[in-house]
């Protein structure tokens, strides 16, 4: 239940911090010019670049927090039942325990 709710918040914030940056004015305008010039200072006000890289910061920071969440959670999560039960595999007849595999001569 948790690690659901984690994912479907790292994908929305995903999507959340790819919008924000493509609507920075870059260099070259970004994607805000391809719009109708200035479309994003009359949505968010006058002060759009800051509000922007606020947005940005706070996304990128929720989205690491995630990352990091996920991978803790998964290093958790994706322990086999072999090892967390600790059985032990039996090994077959004929076979060495030092030696995984028959010895098979190779032809090249």
């Amino acid at each position: 239940m948790l690690y659901g709710l984690i994912v479907a918040i790292h994908v929305i914030v995903s999507l959340v911090l790819i919008a924000v940056i493509l609507l920075q004015a870059g260099r070259g305008g970004g994607l805000s010019e391809s719009f109708g010039g200035s479309s994003t200072q009359t949505i968010f006000g006058t002060k759009t670049n800051v509000f922007l890289a606020r947005a940005t910061a706070a996304s990128a920071i929720i989205y690491i927090i995630t990352c990091l969440t996920l991978a803790v959670l998964t290093g958790h999560k994706g322990r086999s039942l072999v090892a967390k039960e600790g059985i032990k595999v039996p090994i077959a007849q004929g076979q060495n325990s030092n030696q995984p595999f028959p010895e098979e001569p190779i032809d090249f």
